[in-house]
This record gives structure tokens, C-alpha cells and sequence, in this order.
């Protein structure tokens, strides 16, 4: 088995022989204390691989992978209900530039470019097109749920680096 240092990707260390520490028996906990859930550790501590886990998971698209990424784990001999039974959606704020005054120009990209990827990746699931709105993510944003409402599924948002801009803030004096 390979080390895998600095790899935080579920799907790349089940399916390319890295070492996993299996901790998938979380999952039904996550599922019990509520519908917002907020991870605070620190740096280096497993968060985006633990939201990797998480998105392979409930992500809805992946359910003809299940057995493929998680045979070996906790959570395969005793899925829960919700197993891929969502559509997965991340945003990951140390993708967004907090260098200048434009902070919230750049966050609105980022939120746009990641519904453009959820539209591609999940096009043949979805009953309409979703409308991006290059002036107003948040509208964007709304015509995705809008069209995910149509489904009959919900949206599961996973926020990666939410403490970003304060950070970069902090660390630039803006």
C-alpha cells in the first residue's frame, strides 16, 4: 500500500491502492446531529478529504460506483438510507482570489463556475437546463435548486475552506 501524503481525494485513494483509514462509520453519526454541519479542525487534519468521503457517498451519480469505493469500509456493510441519494455540489473558497477589492466579483465566479460543472456533470439527470447568471450567482444559484425541485432529490452543498477570506483577509490587511 502506497502513503497517501497529501491526497485528499476519496475516489483517488480508494481506486489507486493508497492506505485508507477507514472512518465511514462517522457517517451515520453526520446523518443524526442535523441538516448543517460544520467541521472545525485544523489545518492538515482530514476536512477535505473527510467532504471527498462524504460527496462519493451521497453523491447520486455515483451509486453504480458504490461497491467499487467504499467494499472494505464500515459504511458498505452498513449503508444508510440516504447513501446516493443526493445530488453533490462543492464550493471550495481557497479556489477564490482575496487578493484585491474584488472579493466578492471573484466569489460570484467561483460559485458560477461551480454550477456550470454541476450542470455538465449531472446534464442527463436534470429536467431543464440550469440558467447562469454572470452578474448574480446567487440567482444562479437559485435557478439550480430550482431545477433540482423538479427531481424529486435534494442538493447536499459541501463548503470547503469556508474560513478563506477571513484568512486571506487577516493576512493582507484588507
Amino acid at each position: 500500500m502506497k502513503n497517501p501524503y497529501a491526497i485528499s481525494n476519496f475516489e483517488s485513494i480508494r481506486l489507486e491502492g493508497y492506505t485508507y483509514v477507514d472512518r465511514t462509520s462517522r457517517i451515520p453519526l453526520t446523518e443524526e446531529v442535523g441538516k448543517y454541519l460544520l467541521f472545525l479542525r485544523p489545518r492538515r487534519f482530514g476536512k477535505s478529504l473527510w467532504l471527498t468521503t462524504l460527496r462519493n457517498y451521497y453523491d447520486i451519480a455515483k451509486a453504480d460506483q458504490f461497491e467499487k469505493l467504499f467494499q472494505g469500509t464500515w459504511i458498505y456493510d452498513n449503508p444508510t438510507p440516504l447513501h446516493n441519494k443526493y445530488f453533490v455540489m462543492e464550493w471550495d473558497f481557497s479556489c477564490v482570489d482575496c487578493s484585491d477589492k474584488n472579493v466578492k466579483q471573484h466569489l460570484f465566479q467561483h460559485i458560477n463556475d461551480c454550477i456550470q460543472t454541476f450542470a455538465s456533470y449531472y446534464e442527463d439527470m436534470l429536467p431543464a437546463k440550469i440558467h447562469i447568471d454572470p452578474e448574480q450567482a446567487m440567482s444562479s444559484f437559485n435557478n439550480l435548486l430550482s431545477v433540482i425541485s423538479r427531481t424529486g432529490h435534494q442538493l447536499y452543498l459541501f463548503i470547503d475552506e469556508y474560513d478563506n477570506f477571513a484568512n486571506e483577509m487577516i493576512a493582507n490587511k484588507q
